[in-house]
């Protein structure tokens, strides 16, 4: 298959080192043409060095075709508005990446089915694997009815303790991912920014859950 992927992330070096390891036909645009001239010397791909979300850069990155195009930048907004105008464009198959629960029933309504959702993955991979050991004393039970959700620390919560943080009472910190590991959460557990914080939440409560985890708006284009 021939992909092409916007956004240079971490998510989007791994996704691309991976499609191209197993033959695939990858194309990475990003607008930071230094990083692009960095990883060309790493992976085995086409780069374009363009805003992605642009009718014209996708047109040149779709070239004579391409079975799929992948929105993985670290924004959802342009992710959402990257996959339509790929769709316009006529890639046969969007998948942007989006973070913020509140925007899927946005992904929805554009007609956005197929999705990359990080947080809800890892997720429901921690919980598997919680519920896998025996030893664990962690009783999943409990939460039935609950969503079992993701949600990443803010710079406002870095080395606040997670009773600290604000909870509603219809919700349960369970564990957090680190820089790629899993753990428990205890008395003594303090966030980072950028920690995956997995919560069993009531659906009352994730309106506000999605408040104290929002993401600051970047204003630094604001006159």
């Amino acid at each position: 298959m021939r992909i092409v992927i916007v956004g240079a992330s971490r998510f989007g070096i791994a996704t691309a080192e991976q499609l191209v390891e197993e033959g695939h036909d990858v194309v990475l645009v990003d607008q930071d043409g230094a990083k692009l001239e960095r990883l060309a010397e790493e992976i085995d791909c086409g780069f374009l060095e363009g805003d992605g979300s642009l009718p014209s850069v996708l047109r040149d990155a779709y070239a004579d075709g391409a079975d799929a195009l992948v929105l993985l930048t670290n924004v959802d907004d342009v992710n959402i508005l990257a996959a339509l105008v790929g769709r316009s464009v006529g890639y046969p198959r969007v998948v942007p990446q989006i973070v913020r629960r509140q925007l899927l029933a946005v992904c929805d309504e554009l007609g956005l089915e197929n999705l990359i959702t990080p947080h809800a993955t890892v997720a429901r991979s921690i919980v598997r694997s919680l519920e896998e050991h025996a030893d664990t004393a962690l009783d999943l039970r409990a939460y039935s009815g609950f969503d079992v959700l993701g949600y990443k620390v803010q710079a406002a919560q870095d080395g606040q303790g997670v009773s600290d943080l604000g909870l509603p009472k219809q919700a349960r910190a369970i564990a957090l991912t680190r820089e790629g590991e899993d753990r428990l959460l205890d008395e003594d557990t303090t966030v980072r920014e950028g920690d995956l914080l997995i919560v069993a939440v009531a659906p009352d409560a994730q309106d506000r859950m999605d408040q104290l985890f929002a993401e600051p708006e970047d204003n630094s284009d604001a006159e």
